[in-house]
């Protein structure tokens, strides 16, 4: 799981999070930011909006494999859950879908292609 924190300023919150943390950037897409530790135990993802989805995550949740992602969509909708962004292919090499949980958290679960 990697927590995703919302920003108005990606360099700057970048420069505050890798200098505090001593983080480094593994990931630069120019909207969402991630930085890590050396071992990538620790994660964190600044983003500013998101690239092709209507709202931003709170965190974001990768499974190992497509057939667990397709399983993880398929038993949230059969709980009722609201997809707020649908089961896509990104061009950025990941399969995704967002769901918001009974609190309203937006939560993206994804799967490397």
């Amino acid at each position: 799981m990697v927590p995703v924190l919302t920003v108005d300023d990606l360099p700057a919150a970048t420069a505050q999070y890798a200098d505090m943390l001593r983080l480094k950037v593994v990931m630069d897409h120019g909207w969402i930011v991630t930085l890590a530790d050396d071992q990538h135990r620790h994660q964190l993802s600044l983003m500013t909006k998101d690239a092709t989805a209507q709202v931003n995550p709170v965190v974001s949740v990768e499974v190992d494999s497509l057939e667990a992602l397709d399983a993880a969509h398929e038993s949230a909708v059969s709980a009722g859950l609201q997809i707020v962004h649908p089961l896509s292919d990104e061009e950025w090499g990941v399969r995704r879908f967002f769901f918001a949980d009974a609190s309203g958290k937006v939560v993206n679960v994804l799967a490397h292609r």
